[in-house]
């Protein structure tokens, strides 16, 4: 797998699998990503995304269209792609999916809000919704459910 280097390394994760993924506020200007999984209404950016109904300190409005997203999100960092999570503050919806990333990546769901402040933002997940929710998520290596 060829990585793309980051030119600016902030908000950038390393998945379980080695994969990176960044996390950032959609409105903080960043260095160009290949994909960027867009969890906040407004402009998007110049490269490929992808947009996700979830309303800010709430939980995806469709699980299926979350899950699928996430899961291309998770694939395309795999294959080398620089990937990014974005939302209004760059915090709780964002670090949602980064813990959810890390999940659907092999990290035990018990683990995943521990990891996800620890690597990413002491505040990422704010919100019993949204722990709830990635408690809810599908093992590793199943297809998620509808």
């Amino acid at each position: 797998m060829a990585v793309a280097a980051w030119s600016d390394r902030t908000g950038v994760v390393v998945l379980p699998g080695g994969a990176e993924v960044r996390g950032r506020p959609a409105r903080r200007a960043a260095s160009p990503a290949d994909f960027t999984l867009l969890l906040v209404d407004g402009p998007a950016p110049a490269w490929p995304s992808r947009r996700v109904r979830w309303p800010d300190f709430w939980i995806p409005v469709d699980r299926a269209d979350a899950l699928d997203a996430l899961g291309e999100a998770l694939r395309r960092a795999h294959a080398g792609e620089r990937v990014e999570v974005a939302c209004r503050g760059g915090i709780g919806r964002t670090g949602t999916a980064l813990a959810a990333l890390a999940v659907l990546d092999g990290l035990p769901v018990g683990q995943a809000v521990t990891w996800v402040r620890a690597h990413y933002h002491p505040r990422a997940v704010e919100t019993p919704w949204q722990r709830r929710w990635l408690r809810s998520l599908p093992p590793p290596g199943t297809e998620p459910a509808a």
